[in-house]
């Protein structure tokens, strides 16, 4: 069966067109709004409305023509119904419910953070729960064991901010330009890592939860003790602190998790999960605990229309798909 997967729950507006059998993506066009959310350094929920209302019919066209297929091949439709920006959520649900109800079709639901771990499902078909999995975007930082039959138990998440919010409004407070999470990790890649010790708050906590608020201060008070000029001439090194401070956290929360479960196998999504050091880092320790470690391909990390249609097919495969009223959108991943 062909699904159609659409993604609005901040600022992309994304749409996929998937095949079941054999899994195939056919096409994942999506349409970003960084542009019109630069100017504020930060994504405008009313803003990102009103983007998803203008592009949405168009990034659905696209999918459609990039596949090579017609509308009426569409067998199912998987809509993200959150977490996420009440405003964008709505245009991609009001518009994924009345595609389908034209077509004679099923609209789904589905959980937002569900679909970054089924990206990594993308990557590697034969995964199979229990394991460990960490998602971690610009909005959640979370630890969540998932067993068979879609069982999730919440091991930790952040008290606070997220890690992709950290490394975009710590960006921010150096003079980067937004969204500056990839940037920090560009430049971080040829810096002193050593350079300045950032704080690790709850690094050394006996739990799974996370805080990184203390650490835009932390960032913020450093910037405003030097002066441009100084941040300027050691951005590199600066960059390269700050990542392996949030790296730094991550890994040792996701240790702690690992050996709190005996999970032999970890799932990381969301568009953290494409950060080069966190990469390098689990990898390292993976392969040295022999624990199977499952990354979506980095063209999957950040939100996108192919990993929502993955979880409806995930689902569907277990024929255990939620009706609408079954999704609760503001829960992390547990029923």
């Amino acid at each position: 069966m062909i699904w159609l997967g659409i993604e609005s729950s901040c600022d992309e507006t994304a749409c996929a067109v998937l095949q079941d059998e054999p899994l195939k993506i056919l096409s994942n066009p999506l349409y970003s709004q960084i542009e019109e959310h630069r100017l504020y350094g930060g994504v405008v929920p009313e803003i990102a409305a009103r983007a998803h209302l203008q592009k949405i019919a168009v990034i659905v066209q696209k999918a459609i023509e990039e596949a090579g297929i017609s509308l009426e091949d569409i067998g199912a439709i998987a809509f993200t119904a959150g977490p996420g920006l009440m405003g964008p959520l709505l245009v991609g649900a009001n518009f994924a419910k009345g595609l389908a109800k034209d077509l004679g079709i099923t609209a789904y639901g589905v959980n937002h953070l569900e679909g970054h771990l089924s990206a990594a499902w993308l990557s590697h078909p034969d995964l199979k729960p229990p394991f460990l999995t960490l998602t971690v975007s610009g909005g959640h930082t979370e630890l969540v064991l998932e067993e068979p039959g879609f069982k999730y138990t919440l091991l930790g998440r952040t008290r606070d901010d997220a890690a992709g919010e950290a490394f975009d409004k710590c960006g921010k407070v150096l003079g980067l330009p937004y969204p500056a999470g990839a940037i920090v990790g560009k430049l971080g890649a040829s810096g002193n890592r050593k350079f300045h010790a950032f704080p690790r708050a709850l690094k050394h906590q006996d739990n799974g939860e996370f805080s990184f608020s203390g650490l835009k201060t932390s960032v913020l008070r450093y910037a405003e003790s030097h002066t441009p000029e100084f941040i300027q001439e050691n951005i590199n090194d600066i960059c390269a602190s700050l990542e392996e401070a949030i790296v730094d956290i991550l890994v040792s929360k996701i240790i702690w998790a690992l050996k709190k479960t005996n999970m032999k196998t970890l799932v990381v999504g969301g568009g953290v999960s494409a950060n080069s050091l966190l990469r390098l880092r689990l990898e390292t320790y993976c392969e040295r605990q022999q624990i199977r470690l499952c990354f979506p391909d980095r063209s999957l990390s950040t939100d996108n229309g192919a990993m929502i249609a993955a979880a409806a097919i995930r689902r569907a495969k277990e024929h255990a798909l939620l009706n609408i009223s079954e999704v609760k959108p503001w829960m992390p991943l547990a029923p």
